[in-house]
């Protein structure tokens, strides 16, 4: 539901009493937060944005980064120089560890070890921290299976790729050859389609004159699917056209398959009769599941919000937290109420989701300055999109238009292209990529 003026005494009256600006609070720089604050420079309000990097991330193309397609600077742009020119915004390098929503403040722990914990208070909050990946209760496994949702967790899968084709040259006539030139992605939905499709491309395109003792091209290369289908969310005749173009890429999809087991050497996947066979490799990329935030726990525990199974909190129809109307929590880390019905509805963990939320934050924020009312916030769904490798994609567009091959992807890239920040971004990968598509190469290939 939407909340008047009157019921946000802390935007009008501590404004009005302290002579200042209303301030606000924005935790997290990804795509909600990043359009939470564009949303709000234009207003008459402080903003302070917190975020553990100082920059924020285009996540949809760390696989790229993974695979030496891109360089991490290329799909990322410093929050500061985002900023740099709106003087009612601040940003600090931190992590929020918690939220006083009595005395509304958070604390935060700065980006700099010598310095001491701080308080910042604020008249509105917005928390956007987002998700990381579930290993279902294994936690053990994270240390051998490594993910590409950081630009850290990239450029880690990207040294452990190519050091496995360096391995596999000089143990070219050793019986544990196959195991590193074999590799295992774990979640078919569309960073394990696109990470698993990468790989087989960097395996059949970019590699196989490079080295001598060993031919890149007999890699095996695994992409286990829980579900019966690989990207479920997709019509099935889709998935069944990228399943396909998997294959042209050396990529065995397996549906209907579990991981059960993760070590520093093998994986055990189930099938669907039951029989668990060990799969020999060393390098594991996980892409299935995703859990909130932690702070999503804390600000359900400190409101007595009700959480799901995946940690995320339930707001109201207007991102609201239940009866704290100053704070506001969008993107992964949350469920929406339905106004209608009273259930709270997961959305997909996608970007357009989290930045339609941060616009309509600002535009929330603008209304209660204003008086005005604000209707509850609608998703409004623009399709899934899906990239396989070099002129194959999957587009599924509303209303009914369902794309695969060359033009699908023409139009993975023109989105991608446009939802970049940063001009020279754009230009650059615009470049890189139609240098990758004549050449068939990779330019990053470093192993740092």
């Amino acid at each position: 539901m939407a909340y008047p003026l009157s019921q946000v005494p802390v935007v009008v009256s501590v404004s009005a009493a302290h002579r200042r600006p209303p301030h606000v609070v924005v935790v997290g720089g990804g795509f909600g937060g990043l359009q939470t604050v564009k949303a709000l420079r234009r207003l008459p309000v402080d903003v302070t944005l917190i975020d553990r990097t100082n920059y924020h991330l285009f996540q949809p193309l760390t696989y790229q980064v993974a695979t030496a397609a891109l360089s991490p600077d290329e799909i990322a742009e410093p929050l500061r120089t985002i900023f740099r020119r709106d003087r009612n915004v601040r940003v600090l390098l931190g992590e929020v560890t918690g939220v006083d929503l009595e005395r509304r403040v958070v604390t935060m722990r700065p980006g700099v070890d010598e310095l001491s914990p701080q308080t910042i208070p604020y008249d509105t909050l917005v928390v956007a921290t987002g998700s990381s990946y579930s290993y279902f209760g294994h936690e053990e496994w994270r240390s051998h299976a490594l993910e590409v949702k950081t630009l850290d967790g990239a450029l880690d899968v990207r040294g452990r790729i190519l050091r496995a084709f360096e391995a596999a040259e000089l143990a070219a006539e050793s019986p544990s050859r196959d195991a590193w030139l074999t590799f295992v992605v774990v979640g078919g939905g569309p960073t394990g389609v696109e990470m698993a499709g990468q790989i087989g491309e960097l395996a059949r395109d970019a590699l196989p004159h490079d080295f001598r003792a060993t031919d890149p091209r007999r890699g095996r290369i695994l992409l286990v699917e829980a579900t019966d289908r690989i990207l479920p969310y997709f019509p099935p005749r889709l998935s069944q056209r990228s399943a396909t173009a998997l294959r042209e890429l050396g990529v065995t999809p397996l549906t209907g398959h579990t991981v059960v087991g993760v070590d520093a050497n093998a994986v055990e996947i189930r099938g669907p009769d039951g029989a668990v066979e060990r799969v020999q490799t060393r390098t594991v990329v996980w892409a299935a599941g995703v859990t909130a935030s932690s702070l999503a726990g804390a600000l359900a525990g400190a409101a007595g919000a009700d959480i799901d199974a995946n940690g995320r909190v339930t707001v109201e129809p207007d991102l609201t937290l239940p009866a704290h109307p100053d704070v506001l929590a969008i993107g992964d880390m949350v469920r929406v109420r339905d106004r209608a019905t009273g259930t709270a509805n997961a959305l997909p963990g996608l970007a357009p989701v989290a930045m339609q939320q941060g616009r309509y934050v600002g535009r929330l924020v603008g209304d209660r300055l204003a008086q005005r009312a604000t209707p509850p916030w609608r998703y409004r769904d623009k399709g899934n999109l899906a990239t396989i490798g070099r002129g194959r994609a999957v587009a599924d567009l509303p209303p009914r238009l369902r794309l695969a091959g060359l033009v699908a992807w023409v139009i993975w890239l023109a989105v991608h292209l446009w939802y970049l920040v940063g001009f020279e971004n754009r230009v650059v990968v615009f470049v890189r990529w139609a240098y990758s598509f004549l050449t068939r190469n990779r330019g990053a290939r470093l192993i740092t």
